[in-house]
């Protein structure tokens, strides 16, 4: 049975008015300085806040302001808390929990002030993007607020933003199922189809996206669609539609043989979006289509996938579109939201979009017309060699900025501790295929090769956590990590997926029959892509690096992250010095006007035994790392931060292991403090 719960304080009709005074009695027209009242930022996707109170001379300094746990929004506890909070007049809002609950709390105490929760019973269930999510989105027109987010199960939630109740003149009781009027059928409790991103928002238009299940073993060929729709923020009527996957008559069919268009599903936008006001667009990061390493069934490039398209924020209407992979195999999806920045480029200003992939570039285009701002050249690569795929000849390669992410595999990336290991990671990488970048994966057979690696990995390089951007130099930050991925291919059980090939590894003909394809655990007992439990490839497992978009160049790059406990204590690795070798993750960052904040992947014991992760500060122009404070898990959504009643704070989402979701927030005590500057 579906119902919807939610929670009103009387905290927040009185003590809220006392507490935060009467600038939170009134919605304001835009976000004013010191807030933080869309996802990424602001609507360009910087993750950038002016805000300098701290900086690096307090920042070791800080400590907990308040902290929110997340264990009573849902039926159990999360332990993936992605959320990347809003703060508008002095009030915090989030997602949280296994149900997906929105919660508004005072920003300056952490007290919970209303709670939003729909149960959506068997629907949520078996939603393919479950748990909290990453954010939600907050839109007002001065007289009223509103709270706008997705549920698990696909359905977009309008609420007032002061009392958290649905909003009775948005779709229906304030609701608006998007698996219907979405020019597919599509069943309403198992449809495929889900979102973990935020709605983005401009004037009275909201966008949404569109996620399914990871692509690797697709159920079936001709899965759901991901069209992705602009809605009145008033009322929740649709306003518009684009087809990921072109119609007959629509540009870009052409891309799609065999009349392959028609059977194919995915192409949805799972990553968070950007929209340029003043040019009225609206950027799509789109995936690619079913399946994520077998093409075979949807020969042709294949538009729009792996496509950056620009559609008209009113009408939908596309605009242009650039595509980063033709006809994808190696699970390429544009991870998250385009960066929007004004270059200075040899001397003239430039209009751009700076977009960072899996794949360890960043695609600098125009915004206005989709074309590149540096060369971009087709190159051939190597053919696939697989029963019934056509990869494309050629793929696009990035000629600058250089890529922030290793690419490829070569012998000289293994591991090189001791010689031993090179040698052994040798042996193990002789049972594999290697090569550059677009390597195509292989059919996995148990005399090799059991698979072609790749790396970056199928996670990335980037992924759905992004960039930020410092406006005043024009420099990306950008988090990445460096693993490798194993691409084999098998075909699958006929009661598991209608796929000619899907991902996994072949098995040991001497062990007992079973299924190979990718959710069946891989090989019984092929060997492990790692020596001796150490990665296959030498360090830095994850770095954060600097890019100077005016000029293109890289201006420097860092291992973020304390070397993990089972490198440091390596048996193999004893009396050796192992510099710091960063923490592989899904890790943003944030910056500010004196800093480059961002928290660590994973866990690590610290000199005094506490085991953790740390939030660490980072001087912008040159990546020295100029402070620190501990946390007790480790950062899982992006950092942002406010200023309120004259004190800035950070917060982060923490979560991971054994422990369980919350929100921490940091700040200055009182005599650390200067004085907030008049704005």
């Amino acid at each position: 049975m579906k119902h919807t719960r939610f929670v009103w304080l009387a905290a927040f009709a009185v003590g809220l008015a006392i507490s935060l005074g009467a600038s939170a009695q009134r919605a304001p027209v835009q976000s004013r300085p010191g807030e933080w009242a869309t996802y990424g930022g602001d609507l360009k996707s910087t993750r950038y806040s002016p805000l300098d109170q701290i900086d690096r001379t307090n920042f070791s300094k800080l400590e907990v302001a308040w902290r929110f746990k997340t264990d009573a929004l849902g039926p159990r506890p999360e332990f993936n808390f992605q959320s990347t909070p809003l703060m508008v007049g002095g009030v915090l809002y989030t997602t949280g929990g296994t149900r997906r609950a929105v919660v508004a709390l005072d920003a300056a105490t952490g007290e919970m002030l209303w709670m939003h929760s729909l149960n959506e019973g068997k629907r949520g269930e078996s939603a393919p993007r479950q748990l909290s999510g990453r954010g939600l989105a907050y839109w007002t027109d001065g007289r009223e607020s509103r709270i706008l987010y997705v549920t698990p199960g696909y359905q977009m939630v309008a609420l007032d933003a002061r009392t958290g109740r649905p909003i009775p003149r948005f779709g229906r009781n304030g609701i608006v199922d998007l698996k219907l009027n979405n020019d597919q059928d599509m069943d309403p409790v198992t449809g495929e189809i889900g979102l973990h991103a935020a709605p983005v928002i401009s004037g009275d238009v909201i966008v949404i996206g569109a996620a399914h299940l990871p692509g690797g073993a697709p159920r079936r060929t001709d899965n759901d669609n991901g069209y992705i729709r602009g809605f009145d923020v008033r009322t929740g009527k649709r306003l518009w539609i684009f087809h990921t996957i072109p119609r007959p008559g629509e540009p870009g069919i052409e891309t799609w043989e065999d009349g392959s268009a028609a059977t194919a599903g995915n192409a949805g936008v799972w990553a968070q979006m950007s929209i340029d006001e003043d040019l009225g667009l609206v950027y799509l990061p789109v995936e690619l289509p079913t399946g994520d390493y077998y093409g075979g069934h949807r020969p042709g490039d294949t538009l729009y996938g792996e496509s950056i398209v620009a559609v008209e924020l009113k009408t939908g209407k596309r605009r242009w579109h650039y595509q980063l992979v033709h006809h994808g195999i190696w699970d390429s999806d544009i991870p998250c939201a385009p960066i929007l920045v004004d270059l200075v480029v040899d001397g003239r200003p430039v209009k751009a979009l700076a977009q960072p992939t899996k794949q360890g570039w960043v695609y600098v285009l125009d915004r206005a017309t989709g074309r590149p701002v540096w060369p971009i050249e087709e190159r051939a690569v190597e053919a696939s060699t697989i029963p019934g795929e056509k990869s494309s000849p050629t793929q696009p390669f990035v000629t600058r900025p250089p890529a922030f992410a290793r690419q490829g595999v070569a012998i000289d990336d293994l591991i090189d501790f001791t010689p031993a290991l090179r040698a052994e990671a040798v042996k193990i990488v002789s049972r594999y295929k290697i090569g550059p970048l677009f390597t195509p994966p292989v059919v996995s057979r148990w005399e090799g090769p059991l698979a072609t690696l790749m790396m970056p990995s199928t996670t990335g390089g980037a992924n759905w956590q992004g960039g930020s951007l410092d406006p005043e130099t024009n420099t990306l930050y950008i988090y990445s990590s460096d693993q490798i991925s194993d691409l084999g291919l098998v075909e699958p059980a006929r009661d598991r997926s209608d796929m000619r090939y899907v991902r996994g590894t072949a098995s040991n003909p001497a062990a007992p029959p079973g299924d190979s394809s990718a959710s069946a655990a891989a090989a019984e007992a092929a060997p492990a892509i790692t020596v001796q439990g150490l990665p296959l490839v030498k360090p830095p497992y994850a770095t954060i690096t600097a890019i100077d978009l005016n000029k293109g160049e890289l201006r420097w790059q860092i291992a973020h992250g304390e070397t993990p406990d089972n490198i440091r204590n390596h048996p193999a690795l004893k009396g050796l010095t192992i510099p710091r070798t960063g923490r592989i993750g899904r890790i943003g960052t944030l910056a500010t006007k004196t800093l480059l904040v961002a928290g660590e992947a994973g866990f690590f014991t610290t000199p005094n035994g506490q085991r953790g992760a740390m939030l660490r500060a980072y001087d912008k122009a040159s990546g020295q790392e100029v402070g620190s404070v501990f946390m007790p898990a480790p950062q899982t959504g992006s950092p942002m931060t406010y200023m309120l009643n004259g004190r800035q704070y950070l917060v982060v989402s923490i979560s991971g292991g054994t422990y369980s979701g919350e929100l921490v927030a940091f700040s200055l005590p009182q005599d650390a403090r200067a004085p907030a500057p008049v704005r």
